[in-house]
């Protein structure tokens, strides 16, 4: 089925191994105070995740699944290890980061995360929206790999009530991956992912891009 239909696909060695070790290394070269397991604008903090992001790898990747010219919207590394072996629930990414905080009819709740505003828009936004999620290691059910409904965002927006129920209704794809696979999602995908039961090394470059024209005043932060 089609990336339309089911709101993802996976593209096997996507990345080569000298641009992987590249970022790990950077990654690993960052204090020992640092917080590693999850770098929110890591575009701003790492000279290899900015080179990748503004690749026309990526770029040219992106505008397939876009309406005209690809933006980057936010970057995020995690790093999920046996001492951050996190459990996130079922969700949408419902939220974009932008400069400023302005009042936008159908706009809200607006939210600061690391200095940078964060606001959910309209759908129309968020269709306009993919997500690429960059393997820097292997992701497997016992290092706490994503999981996805298909085709649940073609429901819009949901609440909660009817998160559950879709989850409840469908079957779940467990997104196994290998080292340099790219998984591309909408980000209005309902999403969740366990804990490992053998957590190790499940490091992951989040980028979002959008080719959404913003309001007057606003640019993607």
């Amino acid at each position: 089925m089609s990336f339309e239909i089911n709101g993802f696909e996976v593209h096997s060695s996507f990345l080569d191994n000298d641009s992987i070790n590249e970022i790990i290394d950077e990654i690993e070269s960052l204090d020992s105070e640092y917080p590693k397991h999850g770098i929110r604008n890591a575009e701003k903090k790492l000279s290899s995740v900015k080179k990748l992001i503004n690749s026309d790898l990526l770029r040219d990747k992106a505008e397939i699944y876009l309406s005209g010219k690809a933006e980057v919207v936010r970057v995020i590394v995690f790093d999920k290890t046996p001492d951050k072996n996190w459990l996130v629930t079922w969700h949408q990414d419902k939220t974009i980061s932008v400069s400023d905080n302005k009042n936008i009819a159908g706009w809200g709740p607006w939210t600061l995360k690391d200095g940078i505003h964060h606001v959910q828009p309209k759908l129309e936004v968020l269709e306009d929206m993919v997500t690429f999620r960059i393997h820097l290691d292997e992701a497997s059910e016992a290092n706490g790999c994503l999981k996805i409904i298909p085709k649940s965002h073609r429901s819009g927006i949901l609440r909660k009530s009817d998160q559950d129920r879709i989850v409840n209704e469908s079957e779940e794809y467990i997104c196994t991956a290998m080292q340099g696979d790219l998984l591309v999602m909408r980000p209005n995908l309902l999403h969740s992912s366990s804990k490992g039961t053998e957590p190790s090394h499940r490091r992951i470059v989040h980028v979002e891009y959008s080719s959404f024209q913003l309001p007057k005043g606003l640019e993607w932060a």
